[in-house]
């Protein structure tokens, strides 16, 4: 075993730098013995790893080799099988359990023994050890070949050096200088042994040889050693007297340093004199001009200005450290306080009486625009009071108290002067939509009882028997005709206020003109508003100021204004635009809502009216949102925008309404129905009005539900009809619907375009032979009889040899209809289809040319069922085609 272990070490180990610790040969249990070797190793190099080897014996040639390895740490169990009784087996428990047959129960011990000082001394007793004997875990291992193994081999490896290169060659070197140096070990190193010796006497006599040189060395210090103490003594004198040298440069060194010193002193205090001069005094015509100047004349207000940024930077100077605690500094910086705060008095009291007074000037222009649809212009107020811009801009700066009151008092003054001036401009507004006095203006107030509105429409239009149609419809219908309609069902335009046929184009053309006309006022003035208003008070640019911040929140009359402070100086909490909009709010609080009455007073009016506001409003949106999308006015008129797009979606909704609860007379004609005929005509307006148009997609969605409502509604009413046929409604409306859509050319209702016209097609058709009928009855059930024997399988040349349908019978049927009885039933149903058909639609024509094809189809289609059933026969009908063409002409002409 001794033998294969250093075998092991010296072929698998070494050239792994491994030491094999222990070994024991071993089978694995219940199989064919086939012997390996388990071998505990260790790494030579630092830190240790520990390792359990398998290594198995070559079956070609008589050499090992390393088969499995696995690390001692992930040993969990060592299993002994039987701590009593000597067994050969036992187990070890890596990440599956390996089963073991040792080949001797030595061995097996001698490796167990091996693993467990492993453990002891790597793992720190992380491995299990059961079934095991304890005399065989004792710390205490009495000696032997695998103790040795794992403690004396590894001191002895611990305490061994390597020889390095230089050693290696020295050695070479003595060894070739020996003939029997390999040959006879023991020879040389006898001869070393003697070499050795004659060394160290050599040593010994030279270091008694070098004695006396020693003593004459000594006796060279010694004298050294005086002459060291001679040139200290020397140097002493010396320094001694250097001090009193060092001691006068020391007095004229420092004199040197005050004199320096008071210079320089001199030099700053001059400095700081002069900076507190330039910087720190105020010209006497800057005070006088704060004190006493013109704040009327541009002159005075240009000497102001300046005055104002003189003191302004003397107030700002960035003092240096120190400068503060001066008597002087305080006395003026106190001058410069006063003087800041008697001006700014001063500015604030002389502008907030140029703002009443411009309440008075305006207010005295009123009475030349009440008559007028225009609104005063405030371009000279704006002119005169953007020469005290910079002095507001100075003010904001030095005393945001006063700016902001004089902020609060303009939008006082000018919110008061703008809610006259607005509420007046839609007083004249709504006195022009409506036609009446300034005496008779309750006509504008809202809301209104429908009585008294329908009063006032007969005084504005005449009396109510006189009605006039929009030159926009495409089908103009008789006054009797449209006073019938609206006695059978509600107008869809008749919502409890006016009717459209109340209206002529030239009074809605007027309404949109006059609605125009107010946007275009309003827009320029609060543009001009909102321009002076960021130019004046300085709001155009963005400020930011550091410091402690602290925030104020205060309502004025509904609207919040948050403002925070800095140090006395503001700095806002908000952007500069939504001040300008909050100021903007406060003083044109009064526009959204009467924009909002006079909406509602043009729905009142007429319903149709939505459609122009809708329009008009939404470019006025859109182009202020272009400028501005988050200003006043663009925040303004896209909320009334929302009004309405109501008031449109409601007017869409009435009328479907209107449509849902038709009701038609039962003893007359239907005829088109009132709410096709008012789809044409809101559709032609609805077109001209929305043409080039930015909300052309709400009207698109409104036609979809408009046109769906009127298909349905026709389809109801056609259901519910008594009097005129069902195919005949359907036919003449949806023809109606068909032609209207054709005529305007409706992108979005193609789709419907095209469904409205197979509907009518579809019931062209079968009111034609609905009403045609069997117009030669016998001879199609003689026929019919006909063509049933032939469908049973008769050839069509042997009918004729049927009983019931032999020549005979044929002559005899065909006798019974000749041309002038044909002619006759022709002429009742034309009088038949002329009193179903109304004579708006002009169908007449159209179905009776329908029915003489379908009857000449009938005519054909006998005329061949005899050619092949009756060959030869000779047999033909009373009357031919060409009689049915004259027929059917001469009864059209004839009616």
């Amino acid at each position: 075993m001794t033998a294969i272990k250093h075998a092991l070490q010296r072929d698998i180990f070494t050239p792994n730098d491994e030491r094999l610790l222990s070994i024991v040969n071993v089978c694995k249990a219940g199989k064919k013995k086939r012997n390996c070797f388990l071998c505990a190793t260790v790494t030579t190099e630092r830190p240790v790893q520990v390792n359990v080897v398998k290594v198995k014996k070559s079956d070609k040639g008589d050499f090992y080799k390393r088969q499995t390895a696995w690390a001692l740490r992930d040993l969990a169990v060592v299993d002994a099988k039987d701590a009593v009784k000597e067994s050969p087996e036992f187990d070890l428990h890596f990440d599956k359990v390996y089963k073991w047959v040792a080949s001797s129960t030595v061995e097996k011990n001698t490796f167990i023994s091996c693993i467990w000082k492993l453990n002891q001394r790597y793992l720190r007793k992380k491995i299990d050890f059961i079934n095991v004997s304890s005399q065989l875990l004792e710390e205490s291992v009495p000696s032997g070949e695998n103790q040795s193994v794992a403690g004396g081999d590894e001191e002895a490896v611990d305490e061994y050096q390597e020889l390095n290169a230089r050693e290696e060659q020295d050695i070479e070197i003595m060894m070739e200088g020996c003939e029997y140096a390999i040959a006879n070990a023991e020879a040389f190193a006898e001869k070393l042994s003697r070499e050795l010796q004659v060394l160290d006497g050599a040593n010994i006599q030279s270091i008694m040889a070098s004695e006396k040189q020693v003593n004459i060395l000594m006796k060279l210090l010694d004298e050294a050693l005086k002459e060291v103490d001679q040139i200290e003594l020397k140097l002493s004198s010396y320094e001694e007297m250097l001090q009193s040298v060092k001691e006068q440069m020391d007095q004229i060194s420092e004199s040197n340093h005050l004199i320096h010193l008071s210079n320089t002193n001199n030099v700053k205090l001059l400095s700081e004199i002069e900076f507190l001069v330039n910087h720190m005094d105020l010209a006497k015509g800057h005070i006088k001009a704060l004190q006493e100047g013109d704040l009327t004349s541009s002159r005075g207000i240009e000497a102001c200005t300046n005055a104002a940024d003189a003191l302004l930077q003397c107030m700002n100077v960035a003092l240096r450290p120190g400068h503060d605690m001066l008597h002087a500094v305080k006395q003026q910086q106190q001058r410069f306080s006063d003087l800041r705060e008697q001006f700014a008095r001063r500015l604030a009291s002389h502008l907030n009486s140029v703002f009443v007074q411009q309440g008075h000037d305006q207010s005295s222009t009123l009475a030349q625009h009440s008559a007028e649809l225009t609104l005063p212009n405030h371009h000279p107020f704006h002119r005169d009071l953007l020469r005290y811009a910079k002095l507001m801009e100075w003010l904001k700066n030095t005393d945001y108290g006063k700016y902001e009151g004089l902020t609060k008092n303009y939008m006082d003054y000018l919110s008061r002067l703008y809610e006259r001036e607005i509420k007046d401009f839609f007083e004249v507004a709504k006195i022009k939509m409506t036609g009446t006095t300034r005496e008779g203006k309750k006509f504008a107030t809202l809301p209104r009882k429908e009585s008294a509105v329908k009063q006032e429409t007969e005084s504005l239009h005449g009396s109510s028997g006189k009605l006039t149609g929009s030159t926009s419809s495409l089908n103009k219908l008789s006054v009797q005709s449209s006073g019938n309609r609206r006695s059978q069902s509600s107008s869809l335009l008749d919502m409890g206020n006016m009717s459209a046929s109340d209206l002529d184009v030239a009074d809605r053309t007027k309404f949109d003109k006059i609605f125009e006309q107010v946007l275009s006022e309003l827009e320029p003035l609060c543009l001009a508003e909102q321009d002076f208003i960021s130019k004046f008070f300085k709001l155009q640019q963005h400020q930011s100021t550091s410091g402690t911040t602290t925030n104020e929140v205060e309502e004025m009359d509904g609207v919040a204004l948050s403002r925070s402070y800095t140090s006395g100086v503001p700095q806002t909490v908000s952007s500069e635009k939504d001040m300008i909009r909050q100021m903007m709010t406060k003083i044109f609080r009064c526009i959204e809502p009467e924009l909002n009455n006079l909406i509602a007073l043009g729905d009142k009016i007429d319903s149709f009216n939505s459609l122009y506001m809708l329009v008009k409003m939404s470019h006025h949106v859109w182009t202020a949102q272009n400028v501005d999308p988050a200003s006043f006015l663009s925040t303004t008129l896209g909320n009334v925008l929302v009004t309405v797009k109501r008031n449109f979606d409601k007017c869409i909704s009435n009328q479907m309404k209107q449509m849902d609860e038709i009701k038609i007379s039962k003893k007359s004609k239907v005829g088109i129905l009132p709410f096709v005929a008012e789809f044409e005509e809101f559709a032609a307006l609805a077109e001209s009005i929305f043409k080039n148009a930015e909300r052309r997609g709400d009207l698109d969605k409104a036609y979809i539900k408009l046109i769906r409502a009127v298909f349905d509604s026709v389809e109801k009413v056609a259901n519910e009809s008594q009097k005129t046929p069902r195919d005949v409604v359907m036919m003449e409306n949806f023809h109606h619907i068909f032609a209207t859509l054709s005529r305007l050319k409706i992108s979005c209702l193609e789709a419907e375009k095209k469904e409205a016209k197979q509907k009518y097609t579809d019931h062209l058709q079968s009111y034609v032979i609905y009403s045609l009928g069997q117009p030669l009855e016998k001879l199609n059930h003689f026929f019919e009889g006909v063509e049933a024997r032939v469908a049973q399988g008769i050839r069509e040349e042997e009918v004729s040899y049927q009983l019931a349908f032999n020549k005979q019978e044929l002559r005899k049927v065909i006798k019974e209809y000749p041309g002038k009885e044909v002619k006759k039933g022709l002429d009742n149903l034309y009088k038949k289809v002329d009193k179903h058909l109304c004579e708006e639609e002009n169908l007449l024509q159209v179905v009776w040319h329908s029915m003489q094809d379908e009857f000449i189809r009938q005519y054909k289609h006998f005329e061949g069922l005899i050619a092949r059933c009756y060959p030869g026969s000779g047999i033909t009908m009373e009357f031919t085609i060409q009689d049915i063409l004259d027929y059917c002409s001469s009864i059209a002409q004839s009616h």
